[in-house]
């Protein structure tokens, strides 16, 4: 122990006799210059540099042109389509009440889900074998490649917004691999869609 409180006194002295140097006088005001380019290709310098670098999306300008699974209805907000987004989609997702989505992945590209409104039932794995359920304000992740279904099982909409890593999203609609996923996958099928909310 006392090893270690001889260093630190020899720490201490050697912080304290350190001579503060202030810094150098101003040199008067530094004029405003324009931030250097970036990686998304903006202009360094002009009185446009940066006039397209951040876009509002409005809802009534939000793209229904995108790929779609049975039992949900998405629309793209951001994609390289609708702002030039180099690595980023993003849009709004509604699961009618009661419904089941057709199975799905997204490929190579990672999901992130957040919640708006209303309650949602995952299934996840190559029989939708997991389960786990989330309401609003609740994040979900889903990974790439992942074969997944999306159950509503509440009376209202589920409104959700979605997040990928790719401008441009990426959806495969699969076929059931067996009749019982394919009942699990069914829009009415009342064993998958009764059970009560967490």
């Amino acid at each position: 122990m006392l090893p270690l409180v001889v260093d630190l006194l020899i720490l201490a002295k050697t912080f304290y006799r350190t001579r503060f140097v202030p810094p150098s006088p101003a040199r008067g005001p530094r004029k405003s210059r324009p931030m250097s380019a970036n990686q998304a290709g903006h202009p360094a310098e002009g009185p446009t540099a940066w006039a397209h670098a951040v876009r509002v999306v409005k809802a009534e300008h939000f793209d229904p042109n995108t790929a779609q699974t049975s039992g949900m209805h998405r629309v793209t907000a951001v994609s390289g389509e609708t702002v030039g987004s180099k690595g980023i989609w993003a849009g709004i997702t509604d699961v009618a009440p009661h419904a089941a989505t057709g199975t799905h992945h997204h490929g190579e590209q990672e999901t992130v889900i957040y919640v708006i409104s209303g309650h949602v039932r995952m299934r996840w794995g190559d029989r939708l074998e997991h389960e786990a359920d989330a309401g609003a304000g609740d994040f979900i992740y889903v990974s790439p490649f992942v074969p997944h279904q999306e159950i509503n099982p509440a009376d209202e909409t589920s409104k959700w917004v979605i997040v990928r890593n790719g401008h441009d999203p990426i959806v495969i609609n699969l076929e059931a691999v067996d009749d019982a996923q394919r009942e699990a996958t069914s829009l009415t099928h009342p064993r998958v869609l009764s059970r009560d909310l967490p």
